[in-house]
């Protein structure tokens, strides 16, 4: 007996790139959930806090001065993984920064960290969400994309220069915008460097720092409220001298 043949349905090529693309969004987003759950499941917060760095402060800084480079190189790679994952504790590092390496060099170390891992979330964010997001809303994002695309970088300046938004979401939701990666980079290198100088300079003194509100009082915050109301005229200034013209 002769059986009929079976033909199996081929994936056409634009349907098995879509299909590889849904898996790998599945696994980047099963991976960073993962991450983030054992984070707080073994509550490695509690090595991210300001009693703990006070109390370690000796120990930190004698490995440090015997081996410089790579408590440099640990301490970056650390930035990036708290950063990229959005998990709490930036502030901390960039007082350490400041404490083990100095102001102006903890705050190049925190730059090259929190860029990177800005970097890395915002890309993770536009990979895995942003197609969703435009399917879904993209009726109503048509117009905010448009007018964030055209001042991306005075935009995202501001927005990282005031404290008052928080770093992780600023990062997720440049994600779903149409910035261009360089714009992103740039606009985040800058825009960190007053904050990051601010906790890092105060690192220096961290024996007499017993809350971070000290730090962040509220003259400091009008301070970086004006540094991104400043940044920000040069897109006002050509939005509304576009509508009189």
């Amino acid at each position: 007996m002769i059986r009929p043949e079976v033909t199996m349905p081929t994936l056409t090529p634009a349907a098995a790139t879509s299909a590889h693309s849904h898996a790998g969004k599945i696994a980047i987003a099963a991976v960073i959930a993962l991450a983030i759950t054992a984070f707080f499941y073994f509550d490695l917060g509690q090595f991210l806090s300001l009693a703990a760095l006070k109390d370690n402060r000796d120990r930190l800084l004698s490995f440090t001065e015997a081996n410089y480079i790579s408590a440099a190189v640990i301490f970056i790679l650390l930035y990036i993984a708290v950063t990229g994952l959005s998990l709490p504790g930036a502030v901390i590092l960039t007082l350490a920064g400041g404490f083990l390496f100095g102001s102006v060099v903890g705050v190049l170390f925190v730059n090259v960290g929190a860029t990177t891992g800005s970097t890395l979330a915002f890309l993770a964010a536009r990979y895995v969400l942003r197609d969703a997001v435009e399917q879904k809303f993209g009726r109503w994002l048509g117009p905010l994309q448009e007018g964030f695309t055209k001042n991306a970088f005075s935009y995202l300046m501001t927005l990282r220069l005031i404290p008052l938004f928080p770093f992780f979401v600023v990062n997720v939701v440049s994600g779903l915008t149409r910035m261009n990666v360089g714009t992103y980079v740039g606009a985040t290198a800058l825009g960190i460097i007053p904050g990051s100088f601010v906790f890092a300079y105060a690192g220096q003194q961290l024996g007499t720092i017993n809350s971070l509100k000290e730090i962040a009082s509220p003259n400091v915050i009008a301070a970086f409220v004006l540094l991104g109301l400043l940044a920000l005229m040069p897109s006002l200034y050509k939005k509304f001298s576009g509508k009189q013209a």
